[in-house]
C-alpha cells in the first residue's frame, strides 16, 4: 500500500475522465485525420466523469480505461460509484477500484439499477463468492445499493436519476447534480425526463457523430436538445472519431465539445 495517500481535493469540481465512444479515439487500426491528430483533445478514453461532493468523490461508471484516467487526473480516492447502464465500456474497469477498500476501510458503494447489478455479479463473480483461497486485496470489496428513479443522497449531495433511452429497446440513466446534468448514451429523452432537466446551468450530452445513430444522438439532434432546454452551457461527450475537436469553435454559442481532463465547477 502507498506510504502516503495522495488525495487531490476536487470538492465542487467535475472532471471529465473520458469523453470517447466505446472503442475510444484513436480507434485501433484507424488512420483517419482525427485518429492520427496531434491535438491531445482528440485523444478520448471511454466515457466517465468524477464529481467532488462535500463528503468525497463520486465516480460515474467504471470504463476500461479507469486506471489510466485516475492516474492522469491524480485522483487518489473514489468514495462511491453510480452507474448509467451495464454496457462493457461503462462497467468493465470496476476491478481497478480494488485499492479503495483499503482507503475507505471497507467496501465501495455502487449505486445502480437491477440490470447493472446483474452484469456486475456475472462479470465480477469472484468478488461475491468465497475468497478464502485468495490474499487480501485480490478482489474488490463491493456494496451494491439499488436505485430507481427516485432522488438519492450520496456523499452529502442529492443525485436525481433521469430516465433516458439508448436505442428503441434499452433504457439507461442520466443524473442531475444540482444545476448540472449528465446524459450520455442516449438518442431520446422522454418528456418526463426533459421536465427534470429544466433550469440547468450545464448540460453534458451524448453526441456520437454528425449523422444520427440507432442508439446515440447525432450532432443536429444533440443541438436540438440543447436549444430546447437552453442551459447556459452544453458540453458534448461520448464522441467518436467522426468529430474533430477543432470543430468546437463552429458550434452555436454555449455549446462545446468536452475533452478528457476538462474540469468545471458545479454547485
Amino acid at each position: 500500500m502507498p506510504s502516503q495517500l495522495h488525495r487531490r481535493d476536487l470538492t465542487g469540481q467535475l472532471v471529465f475522465l473520458g469523453t470517447g465512444t466505446s472503442v475510444g479515439v484513436p480507434a485501433i487500426g484507424c488512420g483517419c485525420d482525427v485518429c492520427t491528430s496531434d491535438n491531445p483533445r482528440n485523444n478520448r478514453t471511454r466515457c466517465s466523469i468524477l464529481l467532488g461532493f462535500p463528503d468525497g468523490n463520486l465516480l460515474i461508471d467504471t470504463p476500461p480505461d479507469l486506471r489510466q484516467q485516475l492516474l492522469r487526473e491524480e485522483i487518489g480516492v473514489v468514495h462511491a460509484v453510480a452507474y448509467t447502464h451495464e454496457h462493457a465500456d461503462h462497467v468493465f474497469g470496476l476491478d481497478d477500484l480494488r485499492l479503495m477498500q483499503f482507503y475507505l476501510d471497507g467496501p465501495i458503494p455502487l449505486y445502480c439499477e437491477a440490470a447493472v447489478e446483474a452484469r456486475i455479479r456475472k462479470s465480477f463473480d469472484y468478488a461475491f463468492g468465497s475468497a478464502d483461497h485468495l490474499h487480501v486485496g485480490a478482489v474488490p470489496k463491493l456494496e451494491i445499493q439499488s436505485i430507481g428513479l427516485d432522488p438519492f443522497d450520496v456523499l452529502g449531495q442529492q443525485v436525481v436519476p433521469v430516465r433516458l433511452e439508448h436505442g428503441p429497446r434499452f433504457k439507461v440513466l442520466g443524473f442531475r447534480f444540482g444545476d448540472v446534468a449528465y446524459c450520455t448514451d442516449t438518442n431520446h429523452i422522454p418528456p418526463e425526463s426533459m421536465a427534470k432537466l429544466q433550469g440547468l446551468d450545464v448540460l453534458i450530452l451524448d453526441c456520437l457523430r454528425r449523422e444520427p445513430h440507432t442508439t446515440h444522438f447525432g450532432l443536429d439532434e444533440a443541438l436540438a436538445v440543447a436549444a430546447e432546454l437552453k442551459p447556459r452551457r452544453t458540453l458534448l461527450t461520448h464522441i467518436s472519431h467522426d468529430l474533430d475537436h477543432a470543430m468546437s469553435v463552429s458550434l452555436p454559442d454555449g455549446v462545446e465539445m468536452a475533452y478528457d481532463g476538462l474540469m468545471i465547477p458545479f454547485g
